[in-house]
């Protein structure tokens, strides 16, 4: 032991803390580093994230690897700290005071610096570790199975499995929060949209439809002459062609086949030749689910269809239109311009909304919160409060809400005046 030089004890010394940084910062950063970025980067063609989920693809293994190393490091720069303070201070207190300092050293320069850059820097650090930890574990391969082969025994007799399958299949909500913290990685509009496609599944046709009250159509119990004039005056390109009611829909018209009637040229025109131009109509249920019905419409290579209850009434019309502003916002000047009529603001802070207005429009727009499980329209939501059809100029308050009947028109509330108060929660 005299023979050793104390400055060769020291470069070896170093050199364990090194290797010991080295396994403590691997360990960290592998198992910190985002495997869908991984993912990514490895169906790039990217030779590090390829090392890098082959040695995650058993964890198992990669941890072995990485504590046979880190201890093989740890014992052997215990023996060399030992032996340095045997010649610097004798064999009585040299292998205790060693030990500490060795204990301190290998805390700070070992341990917590290295781990605290690898959870800063998981990518950097991975990559480059990849490149030794690859070659090594085929190298300490028999080791690593054995010391595996005990582990698992271990944790057998606790009834527990090993599982190789190391990236977790994230469901709706987790994947909500990952867009949600995004940030600056997605622009705005691209994550809302994002957002908003998670939340299809949330909401069903009858939540955007709309009502049969408001439904414009060709009735073909009216005249001939009215019925062009609704063609012409239309701001639709699809309309309904129903007898009487709705209930008895004929089919759906798209306005450019019956276009040459308009111009007067062509004089013969009457009922029949007009369904004879309307395609069948495609019924949905009124409790579909969005993110179904989109993919219903493009199966059925329809952007139209009649929403009907569980009796078979039709109850009215959803369209492609509806569903895409679901995912963009709105994006049709008519319907922000009706938004804006249906919600008007006026002095300390009270609202004059339209009955018929969709509770979750006015949501959106005053970034409320008001129920939306019953109900569709703001008319309804007091009529199921109320379990009556409103009288003119009452008041009553729902959660932090308070409202005000302004306008009853055809048994049902046209206007009323509504006010967030916080101190009613």
């Amino acid at each position: 032991m005299n023979e050793v030089s104390l400055e060769l004890l020291f470069s070896v010394l170093a050199a364990l803390l090194v290797i010991s940084a080295f396994f403590s910062s691997s360990e960290t950063a592998m198992m910190s580093i985002n495997r869908y970025r991984l993912k990514h980067l490895s169906k790039k063609g990217d030779r590090g994230a390829i090392r890098v989920e082959q040695l995650l693809a058993r964890p198992d293994r990669l941890i072995g690897l990485i504590l046979i190393g880190n201890n093989l490091a740890n014992n052997f720069a215990a023996i060399v700290a030992a032996m340095i303070g045997v010649k610097l201070l004798g064999e009585d207190s040299g292998p205790a005071i060693g030990g500490l300092v060795l204990t301190l050293f290998m805390l700070v320069f070992a341990e917590v610096a290295p781990k605290t850059l690898a959870t800063l820097y998981p990518e950097r650090i991975s990559f480059f570790a990849s490149l030794v930890l690859k070659p090594l574990s085929y190298i300490l391969h028999p080791a690593v199975l054995l010391v595996n082969g005990i582990s698992n025994s271990v944790t057998k007799l606790f009834g527990l499995e090993k599982k190789h399958s190391h990236i977790e299949h994230l469901d709706p909500d987790e994947l909500r929060t990952v867009v949600d913290e995004a940030g600056e990685l997605i622009p705005d509009q691209h994550q809302g949209m994002l957002l908003n496609i998670l939340d299809l599944e949330k909401s069903t046709v009858e939540d955007i439809m709309i009502p049969r009250n408001e439904v414009e159509g060709l009735d073909l119990e009216d005249n001939v002459d009215t019925l062009l004039n609704k063609i012409r005056n239309s701001e639709y390109t699809r309309l309904p062609v129903y007898t009487a009611d709705l209930n008895n829909v004929a089919g759906i018209l798209h306005l450019r086949n019956v276009a040459r009637f308009l111009n007067g040229a062509d004089t013969d025109v009457t009922s029949d030749l007009i369904v004879s131009y309307a395609d069948e109509p495609y019924f949905v249920p009124e409790s579909t689910p969005l993110h179904t019905q989109l993919m219903n419409f493009q199966t059925q290579k329809s952007r139209i269809a009649m929403v009907v209850n569980e009796y078979g009434e039709v109850q009215g019309i959803v369209t492609m239109e509806d569903l895409l502003e679901e995912i963009v916002g709105e994006f049709t000047t008519n319907i922000a311009e009706d938004t804006e009529q249906d919600i008007i603001p006026e002095a300390d802070d009270w609202y004059r909304i339209h009955g018929g207005t969709f509770i979750r429009d006015i949501n959106r727009a005053l970034e409320w919160s008001l129920p939306i499980d019953g109900p569709k329209t703001l008319n309804g939501l007091a009529m199921e409060y109320l379990e009556r059809i409103p009288d003119a100029n009452i008041s009553f308050s729902l959660d932090q809400y308070i409202f005000e009947t302004e306008e009853i028109s055809d048994k049902m509330v046209t206007w009323f005046k509504v006010k967030m108060d916080e101190s009613l929660t």
